[in-house]
């Protein structure tokens, strides 16, 4: 249970309600137990009236009936004692659940790019889902039927032993088998438990991928084979339950065999000790009742270990992403303040999932109320710029500016939240085309909300909804086109009126047209701020104040946009071919005139 330790800070936070539970199990029990001494002293009275017939018989019923009362209304008072009992202890491990889920998602949000690139989102939500719900399990109906069982064993134990010694020795014979069976199997739990999670989380990855990705497997037609390779590892986690199953049922058919013996063994030994006088008829059916009254107990022990394998197996998995380091981390709890002053002293970067050098010494300064645009071929590490600026990752080597301070030295907080970025591929979430807007400022006012969506020149198709901004979009906004969708992103980041704009070839998805327009609106809203535009496209970058070429991490070329197209390089190859393509466009699309 080394792993389960992480939950004695909860059981601390919530140790209160938990020995309040506690002590009420133990009262209950007490109450329960008193039930066969009352039957056996019914037992006792009913067989010493037929043995003396002379003994009054209104005493007798008297007696009789007062026992009676006494079990209903200690059964009634064990009933609602274990009411309360469940009340504490099992919403207990309700707070334990929300309180593990909120620690998860916290660290979920702390960790960086890197570790989402090595791990898939199937596996993370199983974590926080189905992992955590097996540790709830542990947290609450484990203990509660642990605290159970061990207070009835031993009050229990306790009143055997009062009555008759030697016939409680001779019952409880089988209990020392039963702890070793209990154990053996218990490693066997363990080791399939933590088989059967990771089944689970292979499932869970591949159907958030499958959906997700449905409108390539229907375009493609593979439906039969994704539904194949579903089933394949669908089987494969069946048999894997199968096998968790197996083990486990072992312990019930063991516990009633164990109960079983037990009751022979009263029932023999019993005879006996009446038979010799030592003990009355009324304490064999007390032993009798009490050795039945441990055959739940006894059995839950088997349950109650496999949950308890089972919640050590999850919350191993869960304590190996609660334990990583996040690999960007906040160096200045004191709010900094940013202007938009960005400089790059040759700076170097590697991303260590692939090794892959991004940025080989690069160096460049942008000022406040700048326009930077970076143009190059993909896989140049124009985005890692961006990336980079945002503190999405840290620098391997070189400094990294903002305001002539070290990036690293400002407060993480103040510096994302001065950046409105529109990443390459557009993310909406599944919500209303308004409050996807707003992601960008909570607090924005609908007129806001319109003047950022008609700057982002998306105002027009919004207002084209049945819904208008109250749309509500599919999952990763799949209701709206790849340009609309990168307009509403665009309208997020202008919404947020923030010191330093990064556009990440967010026009990519757009006509010319529109791309124009667009521009001319930026150029309004950026006024004062430093933006960073990365695009293919020359006519996003022609107007910017400087211009950086990229090849294989490294700046080939800088300027601006008149002084780089008379120097010959991929600049000038670019903006001829695609003025070249934009002339073809416009010949091909003229009007031809009638002949007469």
């Amino acid at each position: 249970m080394k792993e389960l330790q992480h939950l004695n800070k909860y059981f601390l936070k919530y140790k209160r309600q938990l020995l309040i539970g506690i002590f009420i199990t133990i009262v209950s029990k007490l109450f329960t137990v008193f039930v066969p001494k009352l039957i056996g002293s019914i037992i006792d009275n009913v067989s010493a009236e037929m043995q003396n017939a002379s003994q009054n018989i209104d005493v007798f019923k008297s007696g009789l009936l007062q026992n009676i009362l006494l079990i209903i209304g200690t059964a009634i008072i064990a009933g609602i004692l274990t009411f309360f009992m469940r009340q504490f202890i099992i919403n207990v491990s309700r707070y334990i659940e929300f309180d593990l889920k909120n620690e998860v998602y916290q660290q979920y949000q702390k960790l960086s790019l890197n570790f989402y690139k090595k791990n898939r989102t199937g596996d993370l939500m199983n974590r926080i889902s189905e992992d955590v719900g097996k540790v709830r399990m542990y947290a609450g109906p484990a203990i509660m039927y642990s605290i159970n069982t061990l207070t009835l064993f031993v009050v229990v134990l306790i009143f055997m032993f009062k009555q008759a010694p030697i016939l409680t020795l001779y019952t409880i014979i089988p209990l020392p088998i039963l702890s070793i069976l209990i154990y053996k199997i218990s490693k066997q739990i363990h080791k399939r438990s933590t088989v059967v999670q990771q089944y689970l989380s292979k499932l869970s990855t591949f159907t958030q991928e499958s959906f997700s990705g449905i409108s390539v497997i229907k375009a493609y037609g593979i439906e039969p084979q994704t539904a194949s390779s579903f089933t394949n590892l669908a089987e494969d986690s069946k048999q894997k339950h199968l096998h968790l199953v197996k083990i486990q049922a072992f312990f019930f058919p063991m516990m009633i065999l164990l109960i079983g013996i037990s009751n022979i063994i009263v029932i023999y030994f019993g005879g006996k000790q009446y038979i010799n006088g030592q003990i009355s008829l009324g304490n064999i059916i007390e032993f009798i009742i009490y050795v039945n009254m441990l055959t739940w107990p006894v059995a839950t022990v088997g349950w109650v270990t496999s949950i308890i394998q089972e919640a050590e197996a999850s919350q191993k998995r869960i304590n190996e992403f609660l334990k990583v380091k996040p690999e960007i981390t906040n160096h200045n709890n004191t709010l900094s303040e940013i202007n938009g002053n960005i400089t790059f002293n040759n700076v170097h970067f590697t991303y260590d999932d692939t090794n892959i050098k991004a940025i080989k010494g690069i160096s460049f300064s942008v000022k406040s109320g700048e326009t930077l645009a970076i143009i190059g071929k993909t896989g140049s590490g124009k985005s890692t710029i961006l990336d980079l600026v945002g503190r999405l990752y840290d620098i391997d080597k070189g400094e990294l500016l903002i305001d002539d301070k070290c990036i690293d030295q400002l407060n993480l907080y103040s510096l994302r939240d001065a950046i409105g970025y529109v990443p390459q591929d557009a993310f909406l979430f599944s919500d209303t085309i308004n409050n996807n807007i707003k992601f960008g400022k909570e607090n924005a006012t609908n007129e806001e909300v319109i003047n950022a969506a008609k700057n982002a020149e998306v105002h027009k198709n919004i207002n084209k909804f049945t819904n208008k901004y109250e749309t509500v979009l599919g999952e990763r906004g799949i209701t709206l086109s790849g340009g609309q969708k990168q307009r509403v992103s665009i309208a997020r980041a202008i919404i947020k009126d923030p010191k330093i704009l990064l556009f990440d070839d967010c026009l990519s998805a757009v006509d010319t047209e529109t791309e124009e327009k667009i521009l001319n609106n930026l150029k309004k809203v950026s006024t004062g701020k430093t933006t960073i535009i990365v695009s293919h496209r020359i006519s996003s970058a022609k107007n910017a104040d400087q211009i950086i070429v990229l090849d294989d991490g490294q700046i080939v070329q800088k300027g601006n946009h008149n002084q780089l197209i008379d120097i010959d390089g991929y600049y000038k190859e670019l903006y001829l071919k695609q003025l070249s393509e934009n002339s073809t466009v416009t010949t091909e699309i003229t009007p031809l005139k009638e002949k007469p």
